[in-house]
């Protein structure tokens, strides 16, 4: 039997390519930083900072990138036994501009496909997901086979096993819409559709919500929409509004920790990896979305994604500044 994680992610992976000169398009960037990427693979990263015990399914190309993504996550203390290989196709890579507050352009290079969207549903470790206290997966997996595939029977597998053992569980499922990936917003709310009675917690910004369940007039709606969907917590980021939350116990609505943008394309994962940890620690909902506000503040703050993962103490560390400046 495989061993227990505390939290297993799915799907994107790839070496991030982040200009260390701020401002400017790539054209006239001169030199760039080289940093493990992919979405999934930053929560998993965000939540062993927090001591967890992670791991990450994926898949890589049988290549140089491929041995550096591997080489990364063991430095970063996650697992990466459930890592494969697709000999035929590249490790991505991702570029992106750097235009604070808010404008970071992405370029992504997963040709002809992805390896992470490779991912075939007899290769899956069952016991490995079914085994998770967190199992996490993403809109991303869904938009094409065989990851679709694999990522519903990963999902089934888990719920059916839960339901089994008579377990509650908790199954995320990131709302990552990305538009490059599909061919339009209803194909991705098709399948998000059957994604959704599996899991338990769903978090997205308001677009990627109004993919998922449609357009809302407010935040609280989208929310609302979630959890009749099925999920028990659905999670609402609202940018510089901060974030709403849904659960059994009500809504609670937190304002941002205040920062100074350098880039903020990693503040999403460091705010699921600190959902994860909050969660696992059985926190009330206001602690856990107050936490994670603050570790995504910190890494919008950063140039890196995994690099710029915060410990706890660096968290209640910036609350405390928060607080005190308030």
């Amino acid at each position: 039997m495989a061993a227990t994680h505390d939290v297993v992610t799915m799907g994107r992976v790839g070496v991030d390519i982040y200009p260390q000169q701020i401002g400017v398009g790539l054209e006239d960037v001169e030199s760039f930083g080289k940093f493990l990427g992919g979405s999934p693979t930053n929560v998993a990263v965000a939540a062993a900072r927090y001591g967890r015990t992670a791991a990450v399914i994926t898949k890589t190309g049988a290549d140089p990138f491929g041995t550096f993504v591997r080489k990364a996550l063991r430095g970063y203390g996650v697992d990466d036994s459930l890592v494969g290989t697709s000999a035929g196709l590249p490790t991505p890579v991702t570029f992106c501009e750097i235009f604070p507050p808010d404008d970071f352009p992405l370029y992504f290079y997963r040709f002809p496909t992805a390896p992470d969207l490779d991912i075939r549903p007899e290769e899956l470790d069952l016991e490995a997901i079914r085994n998770a206290s967190v199992f996490w997966v993403t809109v991303t997996g869904l938009c094409q086979e065989p990851s679709r595939s694999a990522t519903l029977a990963a999902l089934e597998a888990r719920s059916d096993h839960l339901r089994r053992e008579g377990k509650r569980g908790i199954t995320v499922l990131d709302l990552d819409y990305r538009p490059m990936f599909w061919d339009s917003p209803q194909a991705a709310r098709d399948w998000v559709k059957l994604a959704l009675p599996h899991v338990t917690v769903a978090v997205g910004n308001r677009e990627e919500c109004e993919v998922a369940v449609g357009a809302h007039d407010a935040p609280a709606e989208a929310a609302q929409a979630l959890r009749a969907a099925g999920v028990s917590l659905a999670v609402v980021k609202q940018g510089p509004k901060g974030v709403l939350a849904l659960d059994d116990s009500g809504q609670v609505e937190v304002p941002p920790a205040p920062v100074t943008v350098v880039n903020g394309l990693g503040a999403g994962d460091a705010f699921g990896g600190a959902l994860v940890h909050g969660l696992l620690a059985g926190w009330g909902t206001e602690r856990i979305m107050r936490f994670a506000n603050a570790a995504g503040a910190l890494v919008a703050g950063a140039l890196a994604c995994s690099d710029a993962m915060p410990t706890e103490a660096e968290v209640e560390q910036k609350l405390q500044e928060a607080s005190d400046a308030a």
